[in-house]
C-alpha cells in the first residue's frame, strides 16, 4: 500500500481579519509541511454565515497572499459545501438526535465537564455537558446532537505530547447542525479534513479539546484522519486571554514588503524559531526559505502559551 501524500492545511474563519496570532498558526503549518516535503492548502471555515463574511475572506486570502503562502491547490470554500455535510449527517442518525433545549435551560441542568488538560488558560476552560434531556425523544426540525463515546482514549500531540481524553465527560453530546440549518464547526472540519487527506494539523491550543471528537466523528464517518496533530501555543494578552477576532485583536497589515519581512520575523520569534537578526531585512522569499528549512517543532514541545 502506498503511503499517504503529506498534506497540511490552514484554515481560518472570516469572522475578522488576520491578526498576529492567525499569522503564527499559517506560518506554522506552512514551514512545518514544507519542511517535510508535503503540500500545504488554505481552506475558509465560513459555515458561520451569521458571523462569517466575505469581505474577511477576502481580506484573509490577501494578506496570505501578500505574505507569500500560497496554497498548493484549490482553496475550499465550506459555505459551498453544505450539501456535502447534510449528506454525511444523514448517515450518522444512529447516534445523533434532536434537541429543543435553550442555553437558558441548560445553565441550571447541564454537568459539569471534566477537564482532561493541565493547562491553566482561559480559553480551555470546557463548557458544561448537556444531560441527554432529548436523547430518547424522538423530535425533529431542531438543532442536532452528535452522541460521543463514553471511553477513556489517547492521541499523540506532537508539541503537547500524549492526550488522554473521554469526550463523553469533557465534551458531551455536542451540536453538530443548528435549529437555523448551520453546521457546526466540529463536522464540517472533520469532513474535510477526511476528503481532503489531510495528514498533518497544526493550530491553536484552544482548539485541543475537540480533537477525540474529530477522531470519533470521522470513525462513525468511515473517513480517514490525520496521522498527526500538533496544538501550538496560544498568544495571549497580559490578562491571559488568547489574541483572537472576539477580543478585537489588531489586524496585521501586510501592504509593504517592508511590513511583510516584519511580520513573518516577528512571528518566528514568537514561535521559538530563533531567526538571525540580519533576516528581518531580506525579502519574503528568503525568509520563508530559511524557515522551512530550519523549522523546528522541539522548540514548542509542552508550552501553553506566549504573552505579547
Amino acid at each position: 500500500m502506498n503511503p499517504r501524500p503529506i498534506i497540511g492545511r490552514f484554515a481560518p474563519s472570516p469572522t475578522g481579519a488576520l491578526h498576529l496570532g492567525s499569522l503564527c498558526t499559517a506560518l506554522a503549518s506552512y514551514c512545518h509541511i514544507k519542511s517535510l516535503g508535503g503540500q500545504w492548502l488554505v481552506r475558509i471555515e465560513d459555515v458561520d454565515f451569521e458571523r462569517c463574511k466575505p469581505d474577511y475572506a477576502v481580506s484573509i486570502l490577501t494578506d496570505l497572499e501578500n505574505l507569500g503562502l500560497y496554497s498548493d491547490g484549490e482553496i475550499l470554500f465550506q459555505s459551498k459545501r453544505t450539501d456535502i455535510y447534510d449528506e454525511y449527517l444523514a448517515h450518522l442518525s444512529n447516534i445523533t438526535y434532536h434537541c429543543t433545549c435553550s442555553r437558558k435551560e441548560l445553565s441550571a441542568l447541564s454537568i459539569p465537564a471534566v477537564s482532561f488538560y493541565d493547562v491553566n488558560i482561559k480559553d480551555l476552560h470546557l463548557a458544561p455537558i448537556y444531560p441527554r434531556l432529548c436523547l430518547h425523544k424522538n423530535l425533529s426540525d431542531n438543532k442536532i446532537r452528535l452522541c460521543l463515546p463514553d471511553m477513556l482514549t489517547a492521541f499523540f500531540d506532537g508539541i503537547q505530547g500524549v492526550i488522554w481524553d473521554n469526550p463523553a465527560k469533557s465534551l458531551g453530546d455536542v451540536v453538530v447542525k443548528r435549529q437555523n440549518g448551520m453546521i457546526n464547526y466540529i463536522l464540517a472540519c472533520t469532513i474535510d479534513d477526511g476528503l481532503q487527506g489531510i495528514t498533518h494539523v497544526m493550530r491553536g491550543l484552544d482548539i485541543m479539546p475537540m480533537t477525540v471528537a474529530q477522531l470519533c466523528i470521522a470513525k462513525a464517518c468511515l473517513l480517514p484522519t490525520p496521522h498527526y496533530f500538533y496544538h501550538l501555543p496560544l498568544l495571549v494578552n497580559h490578562d491571559g486571554q488568547k489574541l483572537s477576532k472576539q477580543n478585537l485583536a489588531t489586524p496585521i497589515d501586510t501592504t509593504t514588503p517592508d511590513k511583510v519581512s516584519d511580520l513573518l520575523f516577528t512571528a518566528l520569534t514568537l514561535l521559538g524559531q530563533n531567526p538571525p537578526a540580519e533576516l528581518q531585512k531580506e525579502t519574503s522569499d528568503t525568509i520563508l526559505m530559511w524557515a522551512t528549512r530550519h523549522w523546528d517543532n522541539r522548540v514548542l514541545e509542552g508550552a501553553t502559551l506566549g504573552m505579547v
